[in-house]
């Protein structure tokens, strides 16, 4: 009877590991299907090369099998670089790779605790929400939002609450796309932002929210909404959603900077 090590329990337990996260990361992306239709050629292959050794056959499953890893890289291209951006914006690979640089800062976000970044935002959300215009605001922490900033017009302006209302007042130029707060300022507006596709999110919720929830899927900024149709704010962060906020949540959550 062979004997099982406990590296064989790791190496079983990694393996199970991996291949939940792979089904996980699929089933968001929803390309479960092909997940499973991968799954069962390479258990066939396993099957016919390893247990039954049929040659021939295994020999053509052998090349197929080199040849599909590349293939699967280039189908899911997106998923992968999605899986590896989520993984370095992770609140704990930021620590860690803090440790080997020569500023060692704590890193505890852009615009937590700071009122006079907070309270124009807040009052400007509420006014908004009274006279149903649409907003969304996007509020940079720990990791850097380059690439969506530059999908948009730089503005590169103080915070203030009339600016944030005529950003977003409906004839203005900026009002479609998303405001980037960062580093104290409103860096830029009108910026396009990746959509989530969760199947989760409530049908009432439109594109902003879509957005909002995209935008804190792959960062680890907060995103706000304010709903043209009902005049509701919510919020995003780390792929979660809060709907109904009130002035008093909405300036406690930006102080906290997270839910």
């Amino acid at each position: 009877m062979p004997y099982i090590s406990f590296k064989d329990i790791m190496d079983i337990l990694l393996v199970a590991i991996v291949l939940y996260y792979c089904y996980k990361l699929m089933k968001q992306s929803r390309s479960v299907n092909i997940f499973y239709g991968v799954l069962l050629f390479v258990s066939g292959w396993i099957i016919i090369s390893k247990v039954l050794e049929m040659k021939l056959l295994g020999g053509i499953l052998n090349q197929l099998v080199s040849v599909g890893a590349i293939a699967l890289i280039i189908l899911f291209q997106e998923d992968i670089r999605r899986f590896f951006y989520n993984l370095g914006a992770r609140q704990q690979a930021h620590r860690f790779m803090r440790f080997f640089r020569l500023d060692k800062h704590k890193g505890t976000g852009e615009f937590r605790n700071e009122r006079e970044t907070i309270f124009p935002i807040v009052m400007a959300c509420m006014n908004m929400s009274k006279q149903r215009v649409g907003a969304l605001i996007v509020l940079q922490n720990d990791l850097p939002l380059g690439e969506f900033l530059r999908t948009g017009e730089e503005v590169d302006a103080k915070i203030t609450q009339r600016l944030i209302e005529n950003i977003f007042f409906k004839n203005s130029p900026l009002h479609d796309g998303a405001m980037i707060i960062a580093k104290g300022r409103i860096a830029a507006a009108a910026c396009i932002l990746p959509i989530s596709h969760d199947l989760d999110i409530p049908k009432e919720f439109g594109l902003r929210h879509r957005a909002a929830k995209g935008i804190s899927k792959e960062t680890d900024a907060l995103a706000i909404v304010v709903s043209e149709e009902t005049g509701n704010i919510s919020a995003a962060y780390n792929d979660m959603l809060r709907a109904h906020l009130s002035a008093e949540e909405l300036e406690t959550l930006l102080m906290k900077g997270k839910f």
